[in-house]
């Protein structure tokens, strides 16, 4: 019998989340598949959005060429660009498509060889995140630069919203305004909208959107429901149980000590496997046979403790959901100090089973977490 942990990743989902952000946004949109599609593989998300998606987006080039190996033949936009000449030959030659957001990838542009076919560029303004991007003064200059080079063979104006999932805050309005004022009178398709920016500013939609965490399900703005559908359901089962007595304790730094006769179930996921060590004396949500409970005691290296009280006919066997269908990967990320993206990058270890043909109705995980029982605290 092998490990029972797993990462249980939803294509259907996927698929349903991708048409969602199409239609709210309209026009065109490159799938977001950087960080191995935030942690739910690449490939095999490629492979299942390919019928439908009108490109993709990953962050380097290292990330692109994987894709190409592995047969996806859409557009691949390189988000940071290249980082030298070699890399830019090897971009070209794999028919990607590159962000130009600094000086010196442009010069790279204007100093390659005769040979170099013409590449599909994205020029990056900055529009007040001051991260990366061309300062509106010098925006329109790498754009005349670029046309004057001939290396282009289109070029697309995009920019990224420092708070796009505060709609509240003035600061994405204003970066809209700045890139208008850039772009004016210029040709070029244009791309503004993350997920944030797709879901909430109906403003920012222009020519390209650029999805990324809205595809694997996590709401980007919170206390707003779009309709997303969780893709990864992360999985174990209870190996084993134990009955803690009051005032015993469980786990390194006897940080729970039971208040309570105490139903402790063993499940072998740990931080090694990404899930968070830090979380709140009184643990985070777990599903033991889809009925709410907690984690008990600090979360181990390979293993963690789970609450059984709730769920009187739990036992070892009983599937422990960490996050999915019932527990939101984003409740997860606030308990531990830090969001869902950071979480879901951090898988490792378990296995991966990809479920092609699952149908899940939106929101059924939360309705179905509506109707239980929050679980009650047995310990301090």
């Amino acid at each position: 019998m092998s490990r029972p942990s797993q990462a249980s990743i939803s294509l259907a989902a996927l698929r349903h989340n991708h048409r969602l952000a199409r239609g709210l946004h309209g026009g065109r949109a490159l799938a977001v598949l950087k960080a191995n599609a935030y942690g739910h593989g690449a490939t095999a998300c490629a492979r299942a959005l390919a019928p439908e998606a009108d490109g993709f987006a990953v962050a380097f080039l290292e990330e692109a060429l994987s894709l190409r190996e592995a047969g996806i033949r859409h557009p691949i936009l390189l988000l940071e660009g290249v980082f030298d000449a070699a890399e830019l030959a090897l971009a070209a030659g794999g028919d990607c498509w590159v962000v130009v957001h600094h000086p010196e990838q442009l010069r790279m542009l204007e100093l390659a060889p005769a040979g170099l076919p013409p590449l599909h560029v994205w020029l990056k303004a900055d529009t007040g995140m001051r991260r990366a991007g061309f300062a509106p003064g010098e925006a329109r200059l790498a754009y005349q630069r670029l046309v004057a080079c001939g290396r282009a063979a289109s070029i697309t104006w995009m920019s990224h919203f420092a708070c796009a999932d505060e709609p509240d805050r003035p600061m994405t309005r204003r970066q809209i305004e700045v890139f208008d004022e850039i772009t004016r009178g210029l040709p070029g398709a244009q791309s503004l909208c993350n997920s944030a920016g797709a879901l909430a500013w109906p403003a920012a939609r222009r020519d390209w959107a650029r999805p990324g965490i809205l595809l694997y399900g996590v709401e980007p703005v919170a206390g707003r429901r779009h309709g997303l559908r969780p893709v990864m359901s992360l999985e174990s089962r209870v190996v084993a149980q134990r009955l803690v007595q009051p005032g015993e304790s469980v786990g390194y730094g006897a940080a729970f000590v039971a208040r309570e006769p105490t139903r402790v179930g063993l499940v072998p996921l740990g931080y090694a496997d990404g899930y968070p060590r830090h979380l709140p004396e009184g643990g985070a949500p777990v599903a033991i046979d889809g009925i709410l409970s907690r984690i008990v005691g600090r979360v181990s290296m390979d293993m963690l403790c789970v609450d059984l009280g709730p769920a009187p006919s739990a036992g070892p066997g009983s599937r422990v959901e960490l996050w999915g269908q019932t527990i939101e990967v984003a409740e997860v990320a606030a308990a531990a100090g830090t969001i869902a993206y950071e979480l879901l990058c951090n898988v490792k270890r378990v296995a991966f089973r990809y479920e092609a043909d699952v149908e899940r109705p939106a929101g059924s995980g939360n309705e179905a977490r509506e109707k239980m029982e929050t679980a009650g605290s047995s310990a301090t």
